[in-house]
């Protein structure tokens, strides 16, 4: 077994290679780039290496930069975690030719199952079922549209080099198919400098489905079983789990059946995932699932299959790349239970599930579960980076047992001022629909209205205490080691309403003007619905529920249920500009680049048309009019903006 390890990667990936390397007495390496230099996989290394400028191009992704760190700090292998240089076959090769041990398949068959095309040409000879569509070498605008149309509407539309849903439009209508292929290629040169696209058949109610491979350099490839992937979000996964529900026997050997062959058909060594899908229109069915894509590496969504097989999938990945043989037999791994894992990200479900950037004043993870995090609090955010902060994963006896205690400790997440999609996370979870199992690609968009936050009593009660706390002409505060409603030992933060009668308060929760008629009661409120309310060290409760809460300026926030409201007194919300109106103006939501503007000065444009398309954090992310009008001015093609830059202005009709 080597001695020395790299992880040519950032964040709870480089995080979860150390915790496994640290275990097997391995010395950890880290690079990282100047946006990273105080992040948390950096001081979890035992060494680290800066190796360039935030862009990832110029760090992560350059893979001189990082055989130079190995180089200079002894590595004996390299572990390329996922994204990044994970999947790059020539990368692979530079890190053999430097006599390093690359943990991770052999370029060929990276090479083999890169391209999405030529892929699927491979699993057709192998005998693999595959989805139907088109994978030529034409890409002319005029083949893909005939393609498109003899393949039969709904279509995909896929960058042949993409993955994690870069690169993939959906097209009902021919009429807008010249539109998402000109996306679909844009998006694919700019995250793998690759263009090319292929079409597949849309399925109208698909299901995800993928089997964890592992393949050693001794011929041997095994299974450990399939993990279901459905919901997503716009091609991203959102919730992952295993085993996947409504699997029978018979569907569950002709899945994994087809994985090992599809292995097996490049040679293939390491860790890897066959991706499926599958046609939930009528239940699992063994001639309704097709061969999707393979990646080449470790997935994000790896802890739940480690969870019901007790297998530590890292450990593996070191040991066959040390030339070990998989550690297991077939019939040695074993199912044991089931796991969810939900995927924690810096990003605003209330609008638009823009991803959000800055620093992590508050960031506190539910206890009692795995949770795979690269971030802590105090730490940033960047606006250079994939938008994942951390994984909640949970391990219980039932599909029910798992689903519940996924929500609770999604409820439990407290984020500020960073958004973060927690509280979106608990409602699938606890979704009708999800609990009993009835999941496909299509679950958030169909269920858009009932995953938005939903009001709460309780939490609005909560939240009223503390707006009595706002009101500063009103308040007092007094240290009581003694209180019963102590956050920690020999710590309490209390306040009592100087006003010896009942008060009238008024706040905005949210930019919501509130009111409530509070009664002073010691240490704490008696709240008009007549439900004692208590304010501790870093707790309010509410009832029987307690919710944390942070002190910022002019007022709190309040976490419930995993969501972060912010709760201000009414003169402070007046004075901040509150419910300003719209005067046309479109801000950048985050900084990035202009990458298309399919308007111009002088046009006339309808509400919700696109005016100006901003890429940032490896995604597109559309401007469109706020009302009819005609478009006055429209930031140029090419452009890097900032944050609140204004982009285009439409003046109303």
């Amino acid at each position: 077994m080597f001695k020395s390890v790299l992880v040519a990667n950032r964040g709870e990936i480089a995080c979860r290679v150390f915790r496994t390397a640290k275990r097997m007495g391995i010395r950890t390496i880290a690079v990282y780039s100047e946006a990273d230099a105080n992040a948390l996989h950096v001081r979890e290394a035992d060494e680290a290496v800066l190796i360039g400028p935030a862009a990832a191009r110029e760090s992560y992704l350059d893979g001189a930069k990082v055989l130079a760190a190995a180089k200079a700090t002894g590595a004996e292998a390299i572990h390329p975690g996922y994204g990044f240089l994970s999947e790059n076959a020539d990368f692979a090769e530079a890190v053999a030719a430097a006599g390093l041990i690359w943990i991770g398949p052999d370029p060929s068959s990276i090479r083999a199952m890169g391209l999405k095309d030529a892929a699927k040409e491979l699993m057709i000879q192998a005998g693999v079922p595959v989805t139907p569509g088109y994978q030529g070498a034409d890409q002319s605008e005029e083949t893909l549209t005939a393609e498109a149309a003899r393949i039969g509407y709904p279509v995909l539309i896929k960058a042949v080099a993409g993955g994690g849903g870069k690169g993939m439009k959906r097209v009902d209508d021919p009429a807008d198919f010249a539109a998402g292929l000109a996306s679909a290629k844009r998006e694919g040169a700019a995250a793998f400098g690759d263009d090319r696209v292929l079409i597949e058949r849309y399925i109208t109610r698909p299901r995800h489905i993928e089997v964890q491979v592992f393949g050693d350099k001794h011929g041997e490839v095994v299974h450990l079983y399939e993990r279901d992937c459905s919901l997503q979000r716009r091609h991203q996964k959102v919730i992952e789990e295993a085993p996947a529900p409504g699997m029978s026997e018979a569907v569950r050997a002709a899945v994994t059946g087809a994985a090992i062959k599809a292995a097996k058909a490049v040679n293939y060594v390491g860790a890897g995932t066959i991706e499926f899908i599958a046609d939930a229109s009528d239940g699992l069915k063994a001639d309704g699932v097709w061969f999707m894509e393979m990646n080449t590496r470790l997935q994000v969504e790896h802890p739940v299959t480690e969870s019901v097989t007790g297998v530590d999938l890292v450990e593996w990945q070191f040991r066959v790349a040390a030339g070990e043989p998989v550690p297991l037999k077939q019939a040695e791994i074993q199912l044991n239970g089931w796991a969810m894992e939900a995927r924690l990200y810096a990003e605003d479900p209330a609008n638009g599930f823009l991803p959000s950037i800055g620093k992590l004043e508050h960031f506190v993870m539910p206890e009692g579960i795995r949770v795979d995090t690269g971030v802590e609090q105090g730490g940033e955010v960047s606006q250079f980076y994939d938008p994942m902060i951390a994984k909640l994963i949970v391990h219980e006896d039932t599909r029910e047992a798992a689903a519940a205690r996924l929500a609770e400790a999604a409820g439990a997440v407290e984020v500020w001022p960073v958004k973060a999609n927690a509280g979106f996370l608990k409602r699938c979870l606890e979704h009708p629909r999800f609990v009993a199992g009835d999941v496909d690609t299509g679950f958030i968009a169909a269920e858009e209205a009932a995953l938005q936050p939903q009001p709460s009593d309780e939490a609005t009660l909560a939240a009223l205490t503390l707006i009595a706390e706002a009101a500063a002409d009103a308040v007092e505060t007094r240290s009581d080691r003694f209180s019963p409603w102590c956050g920690q030992p020999g710590l309490s933060y209390g306040v009592r309403l100087n006003a010896p009668t009942q008060t009238t308060v008024w706040a905005h929760v949210d930019g919501q003007g509130l009111s409530a008629a509070v009664t002073p009661v010691e240490m704490g409120w008696r709240g008009s619905q007549g439900e004692l309310a208590h304010v501790g060290f870093d707790q309010v409760q509410a009832g029987d529920r307690l919710f944390g809460y942070q002190t910022i300026d002019e007022g709190f926030v309040l976490f419930v249920d995993g969501e972060a409201r912010r709760v201000t007194s009414y003169r402070a919300a007046v004075g901040s500009g509150a419910g300003a109106v719209s005067d046309g103006s479109l801000r950048a939501p985050m900084p990035g680049k202009i990458v298309a503007t399919p308007v111009k000065a002088g046009d006339a444009v309808t509400k919700g048309q696109p005016v100006v398309v901003l890429e940032a954090m490896k995604m597109e992310h559309a401007l469109t009019a706020p009302f009819d009008g005609v478009v006055e001015s429209v930031a140029s093609l090419g452009d890097q903006v900032v944050e609140a830059a204004v982009l285009a202005v439409v003046k109303a009709d």
